[in-house]
């Protein structure tokens, strides 16, 4: 391909990502204090392809209508504050770009399943978070180290939980999950992802305490594998594979 017309390709896509064009959005509203379900609202938005989901919500609040309830805090996919459907998929508002989805048809955007609804997009993530806090996510240590000195540990034993420290709680995985939906009580893959990062860290202590802690009926055995979990996760944590690790460890009855 000639010079001439690689140039050619590089100003026609940059044209296509400055260019303008209006996306319809529809959003599942919801205002406890005059709403009996939830419903539909559609939104037409001024869009560019490198514009984000998150981007759109605030152009419709800040525009449209200011009622509009959704979470987000650093709008880079750290926090996962904005974890919601769109298009019926877990994502981060702030992570799925427009040029990403389907334009052609409205772009759906709801609140997470699975945890109770408050406002719109805005989910109680009490019962997530008392999940999370259940399995013990901390270090536990019944040794101290020499005054001055770090507690020691080899690249290859930190690589063996790398991929579960990257969990940011945005509860994208554990609200895609259909036994969570129907079961309240199911600690859910964030939590048992958060109980595997230090199962399998050689420093802690405590790891028999988190193995008997989701040996329960409603721990790893009520996962049924499908994969959802994974799919969601915007920081690309093996979910499923973590939540097996945690079982096979149950049987051997250690790390």
């Amino acid at each position: 391909m000639s010079t001439a017309m690689l140039e050619t390709q590089s100003t026609d896509t940059a044209d296509a990502a400055i260019q303008a064009f209006t996306v319809t959005f529809l959003i599942r509203r919801f205002d406890p204090d005059v709403d009996a379900e939830p419903r539909w609202q559609d939104f037409d938005v001024e869009m560019y392809a490198t514009d984000r989901v998150l981007d759109a919500l605030h152009k419709i609040k800040w525009e449209q209508d200011g009622s509009l309830t959704f979470r987000r805090s650093c709008a880079h996919g750290i926090c996962g504050s904005d974890a919601m459907r769109i298009n019926g998929r877990n994502r981060l508002a702030c992570k799925t770009l427009i040029k990403d989805l389907d334009i052609s048809k409205p772009i759906y955007v709801e609140a997470i399943k699975g945890l109770p609804l408050e406002k719109d997009l805005v989910v109680d993530m009490e019962p997530f978070f008392a999940s999370y806090r259940e399995v013990q996510p901390f270090l536990i240590a019944n040794s101290q180290p020499e005054a001055g000195k770090e507690r020691i540990q080899s690249i290859a034993k930190r690589e063996i939980f790398d991929d579960t420290t990257k969990c940011i709680l945005c509860a994208a995985c554990t609200s895609s999950c259909p036994v969570f939906w129907t079961d309240g009580q199911y600690f859910g893959p964030a939590a048992i992802v958060n109980a595997h990062r230090f199962i399998f860290d050689s420093r802690d202590d405590a790891a028999s305490v988190r193995l008997d802690i989701l040996n329960d009926k409603e721990g790893v055995w009520r996962c049924r594998t499908t994969f959802n979990c994974t799919d969601a996760c915007p920081r690309g944590i093996e979910v499923t594979k973590a939540i097996a690790e945690v079982k096979q460890a149950i049987i051997r009855g250690k790390p």
